[in-house]
Parts: structure tokens; C-alpha cells; sequence
């Protein structure tokens, strides 16, 4: 059974299809002002708000786009679509009454995406200015994106007599345990890695779901389905966060959202390539579900956070009923979309050890800056002696082969000698055979081959002469 609040009223479903996103249901159900633009997470015109608790337990609304959302993960949850923005009375909410003040809709069908986002920033704790990333999740086909940017720069303070602050000041609750079957399968929100375990022995063929940014977009262009949708949203042991002098560590659960805040600001300049990399990592809208455990998990030879993480030496624990086992993150990939994972086995932490190597770059290239699918990816730590010679240096790639590389000649290589022009030199003829990149529609072969070396060449420009 699946028990929510949806717009301030409380939603129970006794039978559904686990494959059922929010969207869909929400859709089914008369609630037509969020939108299905293209069911994959690019454009937020299915965004809604989902009242969550911020890495320090502050209750806070968070836009996620309900076309990734199993209507069964909803489970627990406040949600708010752009029906109950405005209040009871009909009257706009002060995000609606600006967009419409500054002429923010054009075609319309964008429009309540923007607003969901633009109610979600209105909220936030802390909020200091204009942050260009909370729409950064939403596209406007018909451009008009110069009036919504506007709305968010000029957003004040919730009034203190406004009706949602008091529900922003109560404890959330962690959402709970759910079963919840149908003709079509079942949906199993488990609350512990023994309950887990035992969940999958009885559903052997059950998919393991995270946050579901990925693993959706495959039930909802291609129609696939699974016996059984096995949920790892609940366990705490997924969803640990610990820094400590000799290692970082980040729960295979823990949102990329949360891991950013936590890295950007609370301990800003510690891995400056997770600082580098997160803003780059698709939308907000995708990181508030996306999980570091569900980006390695599914083995994408183009996933960002594989050549960050390999870059920075890291490992991961794998958990099973058997107990745990820890490997570098190295040997993780054996092949195309395959992993180490033994079977009813799973990623429940990563391990970063530091300090880390002062001089981080993450570069990606790709067609768009933001919200957009690597074409190349590339990581680079590098440490140097007092008379500025090579130390270490970690280069990994993404985008080249059928799994992430470490570039390990050109480690090796570089040992010992001093960070300059020559050395860049004798260390590009290293990368001639490095990968075995392919042709696709996101950029030819022979483009992806010059990119491993010219990504090279640019870390060295950036880093060279720096104290």
C-alpha cells in the first residue's frame, strides 16, 4: 500500500503497476497542468515539489522530475504540483504572480515546470540572490527564458504570514518501508540491509532502483519492465556521510545534491574536483534523486563520476548477505555495462582517501555546458615535490572505451619529471593508443581521440607555474 500527501491531502493506492511514474499517475488522475515533454528528465516540465529533509534534517522543498518518480517511491511523502501553488482561495502565489507580472510564459507548456522549480527556490533555506542553477533542470523551447531568469533574480522573502513556513519548520520524517504488488509486479521499499536481502532472496529477478534517473528512462521509452522494482531509498546504511583526516566518505544512497552542498560549501576546497564536477552533473532536478551508487552501479561507459572518482583513487564497499569486501573503484568495471558485483550484491559506500593531490581538474566536453551527456570526460590529480616534480598524477577518461580508463602509461610515465612544456611532450605520445573511442551521434571517433590528448595538454596549461 502507498500512502502519501498530495497538495495537502492524504493519497492512498492499494494496487499499481511498480513501473507507474508519479507523472503518469498524477496524469490519470485529472492533475494536467505537469507535463510529459520528453520522459527522460531533460526538460522539467514535469517537475513537482517534494518536501524533504536537507542534509542537516532542515525541511526544505525539492523539485524532482515526477517522469523518473515510481508513484510508489512517493510513498510518505508531501508532494505539491503546480495545482496547489496558489492558495485555497485562488489567489497566485508570489512565484506565479511574478511570472505573470514579467510575461514568463509563452507556449505555456514549459511554464509549470519553471513555477514548481522557481517554489522550490522561493523556499529555500538560506537563500542569498539570484542562483541561476534552480532553473537550470527546466528548457523553454520557445526562448523565453530572459523574463523567468528575471522572476528568479528579483524573488523575496517568504512573509511571515505565509501558510508554508510553519510545515517548513517541523521535522520531516525518513520515509519507511512499502510493499506494494500488482498484476504487473511489485514495488519493495525495504528499510534495512537485512530486510533488503531477504526481499531479494524471495524476488530473485527484481531490479535494484535508486534514485530511478536512470533505470526510468528505460521503462519509459522503452518499455521495459522487471519483475519486481526493489528500492534502496529507505536503507540507512546507503546514506552515510563522513569526512575524517584520512578518507571521505559517501553512502552509495546519498544524493548528489546533498554530497554537493556538503562539498561546495561545508567543506569547500577538500576534493575541489567533486566542486568541479557535481554543477556539471546533469540538472538539480536530476541530483536531488541521483546517487553516487546508482552512477557507478550502471557501469555507463560516459557517466561523469567515474573518471572524478577514479582520478581520486577510490574505492568502494560491496555489501551482500555473505558481508562486506572492499576494492579499488579500478577494478570495478570489467566491461560494457559490467561490474564486479557478485550477484544479490550491491555498492553501499564509497571511500575517497585523503589529502588528495592539491591540483584537481575535472574538464567535460560536451555539446551543451549544462544539463547535457558527456561527448569526453576527463580527471586529472596531480601532485608535485618541492622542485616541482611529479609525484603522483591520476588520469582518467570517460567517453573513450566501453568502461572508464585510468590512463596508466601515462602515469607512469610522468613519475619523477618536472611539470613543464617538454614533459607535456614526451608525455602525449602515451595517450596515441589509449581507449577505443567510437563514432556516434554525439561526436565521431577521431574527435574523441584528440580530445584525450588535448584534455592533457589543457590540464597542464591550467596547472603548470602554480605554487
Amino acid at each position: 500500500m502507498v500512502r502519501f500527501t498530495l497538495n495537502g491531502s492524504p493519497v492512498t493506492i492499494d494496487e499499481l503497476d511498480p513501473h507507474t511514474t508519479l507523472l503518469a499517475w498524477l496524469r490519470s488522475r485529472g492533475l494536467t497542468g505537469t507535463k510529459e515533454g520528453c520522459a527522460e528528465g531533460e526538460c522539467g516540465a514535469c517537475a513537482v515539489a517534494v518536501l524533504r529533509a536537507d542534509a542537516h534534517g532542515v525541511a526544505r522543498y525539492e523539485a524532482l522530475n515526477s517522469c523518473l518518480l515510481p508513484v510508489a517511491s512517493a510513498s510518505g511523502r508531501r508532494i505539491v504540483t503546480v495545482e496547489g501553488v496558489a492558495a485555497p482561495d485562488g489567489s497566485l502565489h508570489p512565484v506565479q504572480q511574478a511570472m505573470v507580472e514579467r510575461g514568463g510564459s509563452q507556449c505555456g507548456y514549459c511554464t509549470p515546470g519553471f513555477v514548481m522549480s522557481l517554489f522550490c527556490e522561493y523556499y529555500r533555506p538560506g537563500r542569498d540572490g539570484y542562483d541561476p542553477e534552480s532553473i537550470s533542470g527546466n528548457l523553454c523551447r520557445c526562448t523565453g527564458y530572459r523574463p523567468i531568469a528575471d522572476v528568479a533574480r528579483e524573488l523575496q522573502r517568504p512573509a511571515p504570514s505565509d501558510p508554508r513556513l510553519p510545515l517548513l519548520q517541523e521535522s520531516v520524517p525518513a520515509v519507511g518501508s512499502v510493499s506494494c504488488k500488482g498484476s504487473a509486479g511489485a514495488f519493495l521499499r525495504p528499510s534495512s540491509l537485512p530486510a533488503l536481502f531477504d526481499a531479494w532472496e524471495a524476488n530473485p529477478d527484481a531490479m535494484l532502483i535508486a534514485g530511478g534517473t536512470d533505470l526510468m528512462v528505460y521503462a519509459n521509452q522503452r518499455n521495459q519492465r522487471w519483475p519486481a522494482l526493489l528500492s534502496l531509498e529507505a536503507l540507512p546504511e546507503l546514506r552515510t556521510f563522513a569526512l575524517t583526516e584520512r578518507e571521505l566518505i559517501v553512502g552509495a544512497g546519498f544524493e548528489l545534491a546533498a554530497l554537493e552542498e556538503r562539498m561546495s560549501h561545508e567543506h569547500a576546497g577538500v576534493l575541489p574536483l567533486l566542486e568541479q564536477l557535481l554543477p556539471l552533473f546533469s540538472s538539480r532536478l536530476i541530483r536531488n534523486r541521483a546517487t553516487l551508487g546508482g552512477s557507478l552501479g550502471t557501469a555507463s561507459p560516459i557517466g561523469d563520476s567515474a573518471p572524478v572518482l577514479l582520478a581520486l583513487d577510490a574505492e568502494l564497499t560491496l555489501t551482500s548477505r555473505a558481508g562486506q569486501r572492499r576494492i579499488p573503484l579500478s577494478e570495478f568495471f570489467t566491461g560494457y555495462r559490467q561490474t564486479q558485483l557478485a550477484p544479490r550484491e550491491l555498492i553501499e559506500s564509497v571511500h575517497i582517501p585523503l589529502p588528495a593531490a592539491p591540483r584537481q581538474r575535472f574538464y567535460k566536453v560536451s555539446k551543451r555546458v549544462l544539463d547535457d551527456i558527456s561527448t569526453v570526460a576527463a580527471a586529472f590529480a596531480l601532485s608535485l615535490d618541492g622542485e616541482g616534480r611529479v609525484v603522483t598524477l591520476r588520469a582518467a577518461y570517460g567517453g573513450v572505451a566501453a568502461t572508464p580508463l585510468r590512463a596508466l602509461a601515462l602515469e607512469e610515465a610522468a613519475r619523477g619529471l618536472p611539470w613543464n612544456a617538454e614533459t607535456l611532450d614526451a608525455l602525449l605520445p602515451t595517450l596515441h593508443d589509449f581507449g577505443t573511442p567510437q563514432s556516434d551521434h554525439r561526436g565521431g571517433a577521431d574527435y574523441r581521440r584528440a580530445m584525450i590528448g588535448k584534455l592533457l595538454a589543457k590540464f597542464h596549461a591550467d596547472t603548470a607555474g602554480q605554487p
